[in-house]
């Protein structure tokens, strides 16, 4: 299986523009599946909730028809994170957008700084879709400090967290690394580049998308400073044994009986 991470700067405010970058980079590359950064539509740093809602778009929206149409003809998936209106409620969410038209939406459950007056957390549960030939979980961004989603999505059997970022923390992609050991899932991690300065707040990305094995393992990681498209070989089945040593199995080793959570 072919993993992309696209690794790019998106315009604030110009979802337009966005979606053509987003979708020409994906372009130049085949893979199995996409991961593209949170909020790549519409840019990070809002000014305020109205402004979020003016950028931000239904799952539904026409928007998505040219991600729609690469997936459907190159029988791919692609995450891909925006600004959800659902009601009166706005969401930092990912979408998975399947090779047969389906779609898939994850609302990030652990909101970062600011992103707290502008977005409302997520509603539900991360959860587990099974397509592309793989069964991928979606993160966003400051979900990874919190290592209890990542572990939920693996006791849900997940062999790929995708995991679309804007990171600005110095030790986010390391981090993950662990997060896949502890696990032993892969990930697929799509961060973004350049600075926005906006809202009285200056915000340096950190780029380094990455895409990291069940073992630790960095199998591609991207510069600091440049857009680029960064694609491993993979075989998801890996992350189907959780066997450390012949008498340790992370998961069934757990002593829940003696946690306290």
């Amino acid at each position: 299986m072919r993993v992309a991470v696209v690794q790019m700067d998106p315009e604030f405010g110009d979802v337009k523009r966005n979606i053509e970058r987003a979708v020409s980079m994906i372009s130049s590359e085949t893979a199995d599946l996409y991961v593209l950064p949170e909020l790549a539509l519409s840019g990070y740093l809002f000014e305020s909730r109205e402004e979020a809602g003016e950028l931000a778009q239904t799952p539904d929206d026409p928007v998505f028809e040219e991600m729609a149409a690469v997936a459907r003809s190159e029988a791919a998936v692609v995450v891909v994170g925006f600004a959800e209106k659902a009601g009166k409620e706005l969401f930092n969410s990912s979408m998975l957008l399947a090779p047969d038209g389906s779609r898939s939406v994850y609302r990030k459950i652990q909101l970062f700084w600011s992103e707290k007056h502008v977005f409302s957390p997520g509603d539900a549960a991360p959860h587990v879709v099974e397509c592309g030939g793989a069964r991928l979980g979606m993160m966003i961004c400051f979900d990874w400090i919190f290592p209890e989603v990542a572990r939920s999505l693996a006791l849900q059997g997940a062999q790929i967290l995708c995991h679309s970022a804007n990171l600005v923390l110095p030790y986010c992609q390391a981090a993950l690394v662990t997060r896949c050991i502890e696990n032993r899932v892969f990930a697929a991690c799509a961060n973004r580049i350049g600075k926005e300065v906006r809202a009285g707040r200056e915000l340096a990305f950190t780029g380094m998308s990455e895409i990291v094995a069940p073992n630790g393992d960095v199998l591609v990681r991207g510069t600091v400073d440049r857009e680029e498209v960064l694609v491993a070989e993979i075989d998801p089945s890996l992350a189907d044994d959780k066997s450390i040593t012949p008498e340790n199995d992370i998961f069934a080793d757990r002593r829940t009986d003696l946690y306290r959570l």
